[in-house]
């Protein structure tokens, strides 16, 4: 549902390959750079923070570290080979089951979960996303403000309130932003169709270079045209970026320039896959039913091993621990460092109450990954359960310093300092969970709170009302753009 419309077009393309024979590289289009007259790095970098902080808020993102790392690295393996990248991608999940994925400001790029659910491969995945990176690259949404012609701070403002409407509801949202004449209307949405093609365009040739199979873009937007075609009511990713038979045909010529790509099934995204139906289907029982008539019928050993891991998820989840203990142990024994195994065992147990044997086990894998998300934040919670909160603390502190806006790091360091009962540290630490969410008043309110437990320490009441003051510019701020 969340969709942004002239701002962050989506379309369903593979990843990538080796490098291109004929290097079209250099003979793209760079016409994105030039578009720096409507909107500069700097401003966009601004807007693309600020609609991040209000979408946490409106939007259920997913917080699971063995999630997210695996949407930043795969974004990050497409962003390595696209051109005009001016600052670093942030890439997360939204936990919705429409097909959808959408950019916008500053590198930002969901995917929803149900798009992943609907992929086959991790190229028709990767195919979606390389072609929200090139939306970024190419500069379409500060492209879309200067062809119209309106960039002014009022109108951008409105722009910006459609863009977070379309997020949460894609019909509102599009008629927000399309509100105007009929000429605006017809203008933008011709803008957008070049916008479209574009991406279309630069995402086929990122995602070859990216080592990924170029037929899987054609491939996964002509299955969703199929599929979707005589219903009333399409997914979001239709109604917002149609693909009529032209679209698609053209797309299948570009990716006739490019070799054939033989990929077999990665393992990465069938755990993916898996974990994101064991943790969100609605009926576990069902889930473990489903789980089992797929290993059941399962051949290839990535697919018996992704059974497999879903099985002992749905498990864990209906309190059936020793049934699940046995399945991740032996997956374990066949992979010992893969991480969604790991994090899978120390879960069954901290269920246990076997905090000590979760802490032994994260901590001899930290030993060669270290400041790894999954082993960090797994790792700072079997020690909160285990009632070491300070060396938790230390854990959490130091990973905020290269991740100073991980939402789910806060929330356990809250933890630990409410366990510990560390009051001032830990009203501190959810003002600055309530200013990740744009909730400046709250945040402020938890710093005031913070600084009745400051005792007779003038350093600390001198940080506080520092930040106090922090909060208020970052809230004009907001409301000045």
């Amino acid at each position: 549902m969340y969709r942004p419309l002239l701002i962050c077009c989506l379309l369903s393309l593979p990843s990538v390959a080796q490098v291109k024979v004929s290097n079209d590289k250099n003979t793209l289009p760079e016409i994105g750079v030039v578009a720096s007259n409507a909107i500069s790095i700097d401003k966009e970098l601004q807007i693309g923070q600020a609609l991040m902080r209000q979408l946490r808020s409106r939007a259920p993102l997913v917080g699971d570290p063995l999630l997210e790392e695996y949407i930043q690295d795969l974004g990050n393996r497409l962003v390595a080979q696209a051109d005009n990248a001016k600052f670093p991608f942030k890439f997360f999940l939204i936990a919705n089951k429409e097909i959808n994925a959408f950019a916008f400001f500053g590198g930002h790029v969901a995917v929803h979960t149900g798009l992943i659910i609907e992929a086959d491969t991790e190229s028709e995945l990767a195919s979606v996303i390389g072609h929200e990176i090139a939306h970024v690259t190419q500069r379409h949404i500060a492209r879309s403000i200067e062809a119209q012609q309106k960039a002014s701070p009022l109108q951008l403002v409105s722009a910006l309130g459609g863009i977070l409407l379309a997020m949460s509801n894609p019909e509102a949202g599009i008629a927000a932003i399309s509100a105007g004449s009929a000429a605006a209307q017809q203008a933008a949405i011709n803008y957008t169709r070049s916008n479209e093609k574009e991406a279309d365009r630069v995402g086929i040739d990122i995602l070859y270079r990216a080592g990924y199979d170029p037929a899987a873009s054609a491939n996964f937007f002509g299955k969703l045209a199929a599929k979707y075609r005589h219903q009333s009511k399409p997914p979001a990713f239709l109604m917002t970026h149609p693909l009529p038979e032209s679209r698609v045909a053209d797309v299948r010529a570009r990716q006739s320039d490019y070799p054939d790509v033989n990929l077999g099934p990665s393992l990465s995204f069938q755990l993916v896959k898996a974990r994101l139906q064991a943790r969100y289907g609605e009926n576990q029982e069902l889930n473990i039913q489903r789980f089992r008539d797929w290993l059941k019928e399962a051949r290839h050993p990535v697919t018996v091993q992704a059974a497999k891991y879903g099985l002992a998820l749905s498990l864990l989840a209906t309190e059936k621990l020793d049934e699940a203990e046995m399945l991740i142990s032996e997956l374990r024994q066949e992979a010992p460092e893969n991480l969604f195994y790991l994090d899978t065992f120390t879960d069954i147990a901290i269920e246990k109450k076997q905090y000590q044997q979760a802490i032994e086990a994260l901590q001899a894998q930290s030993e060669r990954q270290p400041r790894n998300r999954v082993l960090v934040l797994n790792l700072a919670n079997a020690l909160i359960k285990n009632k070491q909160h300070d060396e938790a603390v230390r854990l959490l502190k130091d990973y905020l310093l290269v991740n100073p806006e991980h939402l789910l790091t806060y929330q356990l360091l809250t933890d630990a300092y409410g366990e510990s009962r560390k009051m001032m540290e830990m009203h501190q630490t959810k003002a600055e969970l309530y200013a990740l969410v744009a909730a400046y008043p709250r945040a402020i309110d938890e710093l005031q709170t913070a600084y009745n437990y400051t005792a007779q320490s003038t350093l600390e009441k001198q940080r506080i009302r520092a930040r106090i003051e922090q909060l208020r510019e970052e809230e004009n701020r907001l409301k000045s753009l």
